[in-house]
């Protein structure tokens, strides 16, 4: 275990509590002029909380949404009592971004708690302010002696499991915010844009699963007010409210928040009779930009011109995060048994970005975060042909297709001897965890590595995939269900935990239920070539 104290910031839960209410009571900044009119109607409220992401040793984005135009202010602090707080001016939030904003907070203290608030200001009169917003989260420690540790998963609100106040909606993210993460990775599928949310759907024991509804979720998503209805559905829930102002996010992600097992270039096949919009190309620019404006990712801002959600997260001596896209820059789905493919699920850009950044990290861990496994037999039955959703097609021989690919940086981190490497994923809706050995393989030249996987977070679950040795996996823990999308209610909801120790430098990963409970636990020793 990493040497955070168990309880290292006492007042954080109080700074939840009072996230989204009691808070109108704090001071609020002078230099807006004078004393906010609380009296006075129509201030703008930020019902949808906040949300950190992308933080660094000295900086950090922070995400809010105004129901009006509203100009953003945020202030921070090392203690709850705002005392001589800094200010930081945001973006003024109108209907071009959905009344979302980010903020960019520089030049903060390493490894330190950072309390801040929301300020939503009326744009034509300062006075005119609504109840501030506060939320709390930790810089990247410069040194490696308090550890780190963080929490992973994905799939929300998939295959019409939506917020079911009956089950008091996403527990799971109470569960998660115990642990007092640094922050939590998502690794994709933040919402079924795809997937519509009834009010009632019925279960095998003859029960009735209800959901909160909203018009935008009550068809496919095509139009951009749609693909931002999706994302402020889940922000309807407390439980993932509370969380987003405790715990900082690095957010990825995968088909579902465009379209199933979508890729560029695809025609909706005209049988499809959902969509009235036939090209993906189309739906996935509206979908990337709400994307965009609902999560504080730092290469998706107006100031970073990167424009991709792939990208290198460092924190700290122990630990950088390299955050793949396996969306975007693929070939298109198919049988996937090609002798060449230099495009593969990353495309070759990326890839030579990963390669690049892999060789460049000093880093005693260097988890890649995935939005598919690599040895999972992932179908795509779409259009009713045995295409290939992910990497493994089945051939247990020598890579074929998107194979190649990884075979390809597999063998770099080999040969340049990086060590370290651990892969971290979702996607398929259970939580496992393989181990890859070359003695077991088709394809030889690379070193043993660990892939983890958890998830969903509140969606279907489903029976464990099928493995494809080329690259020697072996399941080394698996749950499952035996039945095809298991509600929440049937439990079967997960995420992981990762804890780097800072002494040992020792990573420890956790499976663990809905519930927090642990399901299976494996320590790696750091300085192994692969892992």
């Amino acid at each position: 275990m990493s040497h955070r104290p168990q309880h290292p910031f006492p007042g954080r839960r109080s700074v939840l509590r009072g996230s989204l209410a009691a808070s109108a009571a704090l001071a609020l900044p002078t230099a807006l002029g004078a004393a906010p009119a609380f009296a006075l109607s129509g201030r703008p409220k930020a019902g949808w909380g906040v949300q950190t992401g992308d933080v660094t040793a000295n900086s950090g984005l922070v995400w809010v949404r105004s129901d009006r135009p509203a100009r953003m202010i945020v202030e921070t602090s090392a203690t709850e009592s705002f005392r001589n707080p800094r200010r930081w001016q945001g973006p003024l939030l109108g209907s071009d971004t959905d009344f979302t904003g980010t903020t960019r907070l520089r030049g903060l203290p390493a490894g330190e708690q950072i309390h801040y608030r929301v300020l939503l200001a009326d744009p034509d009169d300062p006075r005119r302010t609504g109840e501030p917003v506060t939320g709390t989260f930790r810089t990247t420690p410069r040194g490696r002696r308090d550890g780190v540790r963080f929490l992973w998963s994905g799939d929300l609100a998939g295959q019409g499991w939506g917020i079911n106040p009956d089950l008091g909606g996403y527990r799971i993210y109470d569960a998660m915010a115990e642990l007092d993460p640094d922050f939590f990775l998502c690794s994709g599928d933040n919402i079924y844009a795809d997937g519509p949310i009834t009010a009632t759907a019925a279960l095998p024991d003859g029960s009735t699963w209800r959901n909160i509804t909203t018009e935008e979720k009550s068809k496919v998503a095509e139009t951009l007010a749609e693909f931002r209805g999706n994302f402020r559905y889940n922000l309807l829930d407390e439980n993932l409210k509370r969380f987003n102002a405790q715990v900082p996010s690095i957010i990825q992600w995968d088909d579902h928040e465009v379209r199933n097992n979508w890729y560029p270039g695809e025609v909706i096949a005209a049988s499809d009779t959902r969509y009235t919009e036939k090209n993906v190309d189309v739906l996935a620019a509206r979908g990337r930009r709400a994307f965009s404006e609902y999560f504080p990712l730092s290469t998706l801002q107006p100031d970073n011109q990167d424009g991709r959600v792939y990208r290198v997260l460092r924190q700290g001596p122990l630990l950088d995060v390299f955050v793949l896209d396996m969306r975007t820059y693929r070939n298109a789905n198919s049988p996937d048994t090609q002798t060449t493919d230099p495009q593969g699920i990353l495309g070759a850009e990326q890839l030579e970005w990963l390669k690049r950044e892999l060789s460049r990290s000093r880093a005693v861990w260097k988890v890649i975060a995935a939005d598919m496994p690599l040895g999972l037999v992932v179908p795509d039955a779409t259009e009713g042909k045995p295409n290939i959703e992910a990497v493994a097609q089945g051939d247990p021989g020598a890579p074929l297709g998107r194979e190649l690919q990884i075979a390809e940086l597999l063998r770099f981190v080999k040969h340049r001897r990086i060590t370290g490497t651990v892969w971290l994923t979702a996607d398929v809706h259970h939580t496992s965890a393989q181990h890859y050995q070359p003695s077991r393989a088709a394809f030889t030249d690379f070193e043993p590595f660990w892939e983890f996987i958890s998830g969903p977070l509140n969606a279907g679950a489903f029976p464990a995939s099928a493995l494809d040795n080329t690259f020697g996996p072996e399941r080394v823990f698996v749950k499952a269900p035996t039945a095809s999308n298991v509600s929440p209610a049937g439990g079967y909801q997960f995420f992981g935990e990762v804890d780097i120790d800072g002494d040992s430098g020792e990573l420890t990963v956790r499976l663990r239920e809905q519930d927090g409970t642990v399901l299976f636990t494996q320590v790696l020793q750091p300085g192994r070539v692969g892992q």
